[in-house]
């Protein structure tokens, strides 16, 4: 697992070992899964697992923020999209 973005207490996470569809996982208090392209090329929620609702909003924010460092992380990690 490789970290690649902190803020706000929140650890954004790339698994080296994870599949397609590319996405992120956020660790804080509780744990959000966010897919980078979602139905229309934006991040979207996948689930949440013991995170508030402001922990949520928080890693949505942050993932939509850093969304083009964030896709370029997993292509360097698990090699080029097709987007």
């Amino acid at each position: 697992m490789v970290t690649v973005f902190r803020a706000n207490g929140l650890r954004v996470v790339i698994f080296v070992d994870d599949h397609l569809p590319a996405h992120v996982h956020v660790f804080g208090d509780g744990h959000v899964k966010i897919d980078l392209l979602g139905p229309k090329g934006t991040a979207g929620l996948v689930w949440a697992n013991g995170a508030t609702r402001t922990e949520i909003r928080q890693a949505m924010r942050i993932v939509t923020e850093q969304h083009a460092m964030l896709l370029n992380r997993w292509e360097e990690i698990h090699g080029r999209l097709d987007r």
